[in-house]
């Protein structure tokens, strides 16, 4: 089975000229990726918001918006991370009702954000550019 997988994996274009890495024996090395979101998700301001795709962007993965999504769901107690300030590229909160939608809403409108009753923020007011903070060298 696990031939077959690493058969298949290095057949995929994206895998061309690299092997998975083997697990080490009982050590873990943290993915750069996952640390690097949760730098970027840590850095967004009180009052202001970011897409997942936005951070995935920043984090070096422009195709990594669901991997932002895991890593939030997964790891934002455990980071304390302002996972409230991190929405959908259409503006919207993506969480949906009775899955976290209302405490997103409310976290937010504490922090100053206007939210419509349908979870959509106006992006052009409230996105948080990290270019302006971080300015590119």
């Amino acid at each position: 089975m696990a031939r077959a997988l690493r058969s298949k994996l290095a057949s995929h274009t994206l895998w061309k000229g690299r092997r998975p890495a083997a697990p080490s024996s009982g050590t873990f090395t943290a993915d750069p990726f996952c640390a690097s979101v949760r730098q970027w998700i840590a850095a967004i301001p009180a009052g202001k918001v970011a897409t997942y795709g936005q951070i995935a962007h920043l984090a070096g993965k422009p195709w990594g918006a669901r991997q932002v999504a895991w890593i939030l769901h997964s790891q934002s107690d455990k980071y304390r991370l302002p996972w409230q300030r991190v929405i959908g590229a259409n503006g919207r909160i993506s969480l949906p009702p009775g899955k976290g939608f209302a405490e997103q809403r409310r976290l937010l409108t504490v922090e100053g954000v206007a939210v419509a009753g349908s979870g959509r923020i106006d992006l052009n007011v409230y996105r948080w550019l990290a270019e302006d903070e971080f300015p590119a060298e």
